[in-house]
């Protein structure tokens, strides 16, 4: 069995755009690393029903993009819109309205895009988060990093800069009208954010205090009580740490979570309150893993390492949700995220 994965990347070396790669299942080992569309850092993206909604720039224009996807692994182009300045951290998607959403770190900004049957994007509202900042350098701003949905389809929005959980109710023309605000501990920097497979529950990544929050969601009020702080580094860690990418497992066992610095993949039990356990971190084999992915049996995971140009392959225990390594050492340019490539 082989299974393919899209690999958004930066483009500021090697890099010509957005990748792909083969797992081959029975063999255990990543191959036919390759360029799959030529664009200007796609460094993140979603990819859904044979289309990829992806992060653009092209010179000193940032947006994002809509790509067809061909089962013979050919990518086109379909839309861009793209305004000036930076382009976005995050592109979400929810298909039930038909709606991509983007959060801008460098701008602050929230924006919403409707789509039509063939693919394109018309822009129908954008919010920008104004007010007070965190205590760390790099909270010097307001900084959306994410925009999701919620399990119930409100949006979820992780504010880096201001320590904040924003909630929105979403209209199905696109509109946003804010639902409530979690506050996190002052430098925690929320990065990204997963739900329970329950929907109670979420588990929110702290990208600057290299923590994680457990939070309890009210879906009758859309808003977030706080249940537990764990750390996804050692205690006694002093070297710089960025916590980046966090995934949960279908049968909601088990989190997952990326450190830069530490270069590692933490891995936790999730306990019958469902709280948080850590039960091993293991080397991503590379330096600054922003992001990973899992297979889509769960059997396996794939990291990327940003700075080392490499990816790495584990295998998953599905009991114990331990990580063995694998392969390390897979060539690839500027890696930052991984998304399963469903045909």
């Amino acid at each position: 069995m082989n299974e393919d994965f899209l690999i958004g990347t930066y483009t500021s070396k090697t890099s010509k755009g957005m990748y792909a790669v083969t797992l081959n299942h029975d063999q255990k080992k990543l191959e036919n690393v390759r360029l799959v569309v030529a664009s200007q850092k796609p460094a993140y993206l979603q990819q859904v029903n044979n289309r990829v909604y992806a992060v653009k720039q092209d010179g000193n224009l940032g947006g994002i993009a809509s790509y067809q996807l061909s089962t013979d692994g050919v990518v086109s182009l379909i839309d861009q819109q793209l305004g000036a300045g930076a382009p976005p951290a995050y592109v979400g998607y929810d298909q039930t309205r038909q709606l991509v959403y983007s959060a801008n770190y460098h701008k602050g900004t929230v924006t919403v895009f409707k789509l039509d049957q063939e693919g394109h994007l018309t822009k129908t509202d954008e919010v920008t988060h104004q007010g007070e900042c965190g205590p760390k350098p790099e909270q010097d701003a307001p900084h959306a990093h994410y925009a999701d949905l919620t399990p119930d389809k409100r949006l979820a929005v992780c504010d880096l800069g201001m320590d904040l959980v924003v909630i929105y109710d979403v209209s199905d023309e696109g509109k946003l009208t804010q639902a409530s605000r979690y506050q996190a501990e002052a430098g925690f920097g929320p990065r990204h954010l997963v739900f329970h497979p329950n929907g109670q529950v979420a588990y929110v990544l702290g990208e600057l205090s290299s923590k994680l929050e457990v939070l309890k969601y009210d879906e009758r009020t859309g808003s977030f009580s706080h249940l537990q702080t764990i750390d996804t580094i050692p205690a006694d860690w002093n070297a710089h740490n960025g916590a980046a990418a966090i995934h949960v497992s279908s049968d909601g066992r088990f989190v997952y979570s990326s450190n830069r610095g530490e270069n590692t993949i933490a891995v936790f039990k999730v306990e019958d309150d469902l709280t948080l356990r850590h039960t091993q971190s293991i080397t991503t084999a590379g330096d600054f893993p922003r992001d990973f992915e899992l297979s889509q049996d769960e059997a396996f995971l794939v990291a990327s390492n940003q700075n080392s140009d490499n990816l790495t392959l584990y295998s998953r225990d599905a009991t114990t949700g331990q990580l063995t390594l694998l392969q390390q050492d897979v060539a690839c340019p500027e890696p930052v995220c991984v998304k399963q490539w469903v045909k």
